[in-house]
């Protein structure tokens, strides 16, 4: 994925995983040309636009992320009339008149792989042509893929997933992708990439069978969804923390990572999981703390907090895409800020073990055969449990999910 290719990339919407897709793009200058579809006007002039990409609040300005402290000027070319500027020799053009994804002049632009970075089109099973717009919409303005830069929400339940739609993360089943089948995919969300990444190898190296249980809370960034002051809820909201200022708040909400994950992670369907997410006042940089239930073994050999360690630290070793990373450092949020591809940084110093012998009545388990309860002398046992508790960093913006978009976009462009 180092080569140059002669193929242009579409990226619709223009926020937070729009522009840095953008910077990750001209960094990387795998595409000849990027044509960002805004749907809108900008400020009061294209340069408003040239302001925007240049300079960001979490990152700093897009010279030093391209080339360190001594950069010169990494746009130049801005074209007012075309709605053009090269930006780290790498052309992007405007698009500025269409919203619908249907109307949007892939074909007319030569765009074959476009991006839905708004976060707005996530249901595969709606047609191309649906009232309010669909991401199969790319499809018929011309794109030959589409990548979701959020998990699929098929609104009907009733409907199934469609066969030529998947999703993947990057390094858990990324080859679950099929060329000639596949048009519509889902890059998943930042927290389902870090969770996927910190329950693999658990999976890999114990089995679904002795994982009795899993948990999970994100200690999540605030997104652009969020309110920055109070403001009055809309009509038939439901969720009136919604609509409170992330700014002094922290804010419970909800998350669809244990859903996602279970379509990366297919044995996780054989694990009774719960997912929560909390919401704080910083811009970028999140946490998932992973609780795992371990049946462990009689014989008093526990799982112990160096066995769990050890566990991801040979997998970081053994990762030839690195996107899993061992620290045994002490850690905080903006320490992770920007670290590239960095899908789950393990943080083993803060890793703890517990076990416990649980005490359970066999004679109580529904549809136990009483031919099965006659023949036991006790039906009083008692198991080994060991709880271990794990903490993953991750970038939800940048470091993580962009760069991983990015790769996942690349991949499929060079199957195309």
């Amino acid at each position: 994925m180092t080569g140059r290719s002669n193929m242009k990339l579409g990226v619709n919407g223009f926020g937070r995983i729009g522009k840095l897709t953008v910077w990750h793009h001209v960094g990387r200058r795998y595409f000849k040309e990027i044509v960002v579809n805004l749907g809108r006007e900008a400020g009061t002039s294209f340069k408003d636009i040239v302001h925007y990409i240049e300079r960001d609040s979490t990152y700093g300005f897009l010279d030093n992320y391209l080339h360190g402290y001594n950069a010169q000027p990494a746009i130049s070319e801005v074209n007012d009339q075309d709605k053009t500027m090269i930006i780290n020799d790498v052309k992007v053009k405007f698009l500025l008149s269409d919203r619908n994804p249907a109307d949007i002049a892939w074909k007319e632009n030569d765009v074959r792989i476009a991006v839905d970075t708004t976060g707005q089109f996530l249901d595969p099973t709606l047609s191309e042509d649906h009232a309010k717009g669909s991401a199969r919409g790319h499809l018929k303005a011309g794109a030959e893929k589409i990548i979701v830069s959020a998990p699929f929400k098929i609104k009907d339940k009733g409907h199934p997933m469609p066969e030529d739609a998947v999703t993947t993360v990057m390094g858990i089943n990324d080859h679950d992708y099929d060329p000639r089948r596949h048009r519509v995919i889902s890059n998943a969300s930042c927290t389902t990439t870090c969770l996927a990444h910190m329950m693999k190898p658990l999976l890999n190296m114990f089995g679904s069978k002795k994982i009795l249980s899993a948990s999970m809370s994100t200690i999540h960034a605030a997104t652009g969804s969020q309110a920055v002051l109070d403001r009055l809820p809309g009509s038939g909201a439901g969720d009136l923390r919604k609509n409170r200022s992330i700014m002094n708040n922290i804010i419970l909400t909800s998350t669809g990572a244990a859903k996602a994950l279970r379509l990366v992670i297919p044995e996780m369907e054989e694990i009774g999981f719960i997912a929560e997410s909390v919401r704080i006042p910083t811009s970028t940089g999140s946490l998932v703390i992973l609780v795992v239930n371990f049946q462990d073994e009689i014989s008093g050999d526990s799982i112990r907090r160096e066995t769990i360690n050890n566990v991801y630290r040979q997998a970081a070793a053994d990762d030839p895409n690195k996107y899993l990373h061992f620290t045994e450092k002490q850690n905080v949020s903006g320490d992770i800020i920007g670290t590239p591809r960095a899908a789950a940084v393990i943080e083993g110093h803060e890793t703890h073990t517990r076990t416990a012998e649980v005490t359970m009545d066999i004679g109580s388990i529904p549809g136990l055969p009483a031919s099965v309860k006659a023949s036991l002398k006790d039906t009083i046992v008692r198991v080994p449990i060991t709880q271990a508790v794990i903490y993953g960093w991750y970038d939800n913006e940048m470091g993580s999910y962009v760069n991983m978009l990015g790769d996942r976009t690349v991949t499929i462009a060079e199957n195309l």
